[in-house]
């Protein structure tokens, strides 16, 4: 049976543990914002569906549905400037700009630090 060894922190590995970090955060931060996204159209969805019904919503779930639209918009601003950007950096725009909408900022950052690598 193996026990858990303290990790020792030189200059040498360093670099590799938080690009590690790094790349296994993101990939965190992708997996949560399709998921908030996603139910943030289904949320909205069902706000329309109540609206046509004319049933009546709780006003407690008011703050709930600005911070949805919030973030719904601010996603949908990052997805228009990925689908501006990504052809200089030889991408489908309207591909990147779907994948940058579910996504968020970390789709904004992998497209424009493609080009900081490159030079």
């Amino acid at each position: 049976m193996s026990k858990l060894q303290p990790i020792q922190l030189s200059s040498a590995n360093t670099g590799l543990n938080l690009k590690f970090i790094k790349q296994n955060f993101s990939t965190l931060i992708k997996v949560i914002s399709i998921f908030l996204i996603a139910s943030a159209i289904g949320l909205e969805l069902g706000n329309i569906y109540i609206l046509i019904t004319n049933s009546k919503l709780p006003s407690s779930l008011n703050p709930i549905f600005w911070i949805e639209r919030f973030a719904v918009t601010i996603h949908f601003l990052e997805a228009i400037i990925a689908a501006f950007f990504a052809p200089s950096r030889k991408k489908m725009p309207i591909q990147y700009g779907i994948y940058t909408f579910f996504v968020g900022t970390v789709g904004l950052l992998e497209l424009f630090q493609e080009e900081f690598r490159t030079k």
